[in-house]
């Protein structure tokens, strides 16, 4: 391998995650990039998905049930010489933690926005991840095609709350309410749409034109292209110039308006985001910064998937490419265990769908079958001492206890807790510091959703059915310090120790006064949000 072969494949790369409040439409646009990129040649729309066929990145049986995606997808698929890995996250908060060790794995992010609604909380939430790690963020304003915000106050709102900069790069033309088109400012032309009759499960046909065609302003019509006109005049003279210095330190987004709906928007955007998102960026490691050119091999395990494939009972460790070539079957150190591990059989994916790969670039992907041995945050590394910085696990907010209805499948349900708390599914918690010893088992969670999640994998994939028992305590925290004193902390009221699957111990708050009160006055003892 020469270093040019390995800057051209780095150039190549565009790894990204998109970013949304539940319902603004990210499971569409995500099919609507696949039907782009040629990876799909039909779209299910959201609306036909629980009649005919599910969306590509939602293969949960679960998901597909509620029409919601509650786990992490990954898609690689290439569009005009790019090679796109596209990091599909949950839509729904109570999966954020889930979403924040996906956007880890990412260059940059879109963040999808409604054309009615702007920026929602969920968003927020998630810009402000994005925002600390100077992660370069797009925007892509949806639902055009239904009648929303004004868009020079919904850009002028998003400015504002988010504190960011915005370049309109496409705008939407409306014509008798309906959105008819967008103009693009950076190539000066005009995409006008032809609505299809099969609902935007193909490619939208585009009729190209300019700003200053007599053509064009008899078809919009006087006041429509007056409205146009004055719009781009507007920007040109007082909206953000663009910069990519600007972009690539998080500081400006490049702002896209269409419908993934109808694909109205979704080529233009795809074409720009391409062509300015960065390739894969150098990250930093217990030995320095790693660069992506840098000819030793590394990568970070940031999601574990089990039962991807029921009928086989697989485990799937999703690892990112830092630096280096990939080969299949190469050798690695997994750098927590100092042990020597072989890359066997690594696949890459369209959801669920999977295929072989013998190589792979910074920027990949790629899927590593497990027998339990990896763990989120896990360093692979031809190169010695080379460890990235963990990813970490946050407190959950609802906790519960798990009651089975037969006492005979403890076993299952032990192995089940275990593999689901591996790939980040949920936290299990316990009485005791060794498991074996505490006779119910605790999950905790950060949403109420990813309690019927574990319930119904703990089912479905290990033959174990169980009830839960919800615990008052809302306000946990971590604890180091001498045993004997955490064990007389925790055993004074409104206070419950529990041990996380590593022997963590954590104590539990019955309310928000008695955590107060705990972190202004114990001292012999330490307190994190983030596990140790």
């Amino acid at each position: 391998m020469s270093s040019s072969d390995l800057a051209a494949a780095v150039a190549r790369r565009r790894t990204f995650a998109i970013i949304s409040h539940p319902d603004a439409g990210k499971t569409t646009l995500t099919e609507k990039l696949l039907l782009y990129g040629g990876a799909i040649h039909l779209a299910g729309s959201v609306k036909a998905r629980r009649a005919q066929r599910h969306a590509t990145s939602d293969w949960m049986k679960l998901e597909q049930e509620r029409g919601i995606s509650v786990t992490s997808s990954v898609m690689n698929f290439e569009y005009d010489g790019y090679q796109v890995n596209l990091l599909d996250t949950p839509g729904h908060e109570d999966f954020s933690e889930d979403t924040y060790r996906t956007l880890v794995a990412a260059d940059s992010a879109v963040m999808l926005l409604d054309n009615r609604r702007g920026v929602e909380e969920r968003t927020r939430q998630l810009f402000e991840v994005c925002k600390r790690r100077r992660t370069p963020i797009f925007s892509f304003v949806n639902k055009c095609d239904r009648v929303g915000e004004d868009p020079l106050k919904l850009v002028s709102d998003v400015e504002a709350d988010l504190g960011i900069m915005c370049h309109p790069v496409t705008w939407p033309i409306n014509r008798d309410n309906a959105f008819i088109g967008i103009y693009d400012r950076w190539s000066e032309t005009i995409h006008l749409f032809d609505r299809s009759e099969d609902h935007g499960a193909t490619r939208a046909a585009v009729r190209a034109s300019t700003l200053d065609s007599p053509e064009l302003r008899d078809l919009l019509g006087a006041e429509t292209h007056e409205q146009l006109t004055h719009d781009i005049s507007l920007l040109d003279e007082a909206g953000h110039p663009f910069s990519r210095d600007a972009l690539l330190s998080g500081e400006l987004s490049p702002v896209f308006f269409g419908s993934a709906l109808t694909n109205f928007g979704v080529e233009a955007f795809l074409h720009h985001f391409l062509e300015f998102a960065p390739p894969p960026l150098p990250r930093e490691s217990s030995a320095g910064m790693v660069r992506p050119t840098d000819e030793d091999f590394t990568g970070f395990v940031f999601k574990i998937q089990a039962n991807m494939d029921p009928r086989h009972r697989d485990r799937v460790a999703f690892v990112r490419i830092c630096s280096g070539k990939f080969e299949a079957g190469m050798d690695v150190t997994h750098v927590r265990t100092g042990k020597t591990m072989r890359l066997a059989a690594p696949q890459q994916f369209l959801a669920r769908e999977r295929s072989a790969v013998d190589e792979a670039w910074p920027g990949d992907v790629i899927g590593v079958m497990d027998r339990g041995t990896l763990r989120i945050g896990d360093t692979l590394s031809t190169r010695p001492g080379v460890e990235f910085t963990g990813i970490p696990r946050f407190a959950p907010e609802h906790f519960a206890r798990v009651i089975l209805t037969d006492p005979m499948r403890r076993k299952q349900l032990d192995t089940g807790l275990r593999q689901l708390t591996e790939e980040g599914a949920a936290q299990a918690f316990y009485t005791s510091a060794s498991d074996v010893a505490s006779p119910t088992p605790i999950i905790g969670a950060v949403g109420l959703l990813q309690f019927d999640v574990m319930l119904h994998r703990l089912e479905h994939e290990y033959g174990v059915r169980c009830r839960l028992e919800m615990i008052g305590g809302r306000y946990p925290r971590w604890v180091t310090g001498a045993k004997e004193d955490i064990e007389r902390f925790a055993s004074e009221r409104g206070r419950m120790l529990l041990y996380d699957s590593k022997g963590n111990p954590l104590v539990l708050f019955e309310d928000q006064w008695g955590l107060k009160w705990a972190l202004d006055r114990e001292t012999k003892i330490q307190f994190h949000e983030v596990a140790p």
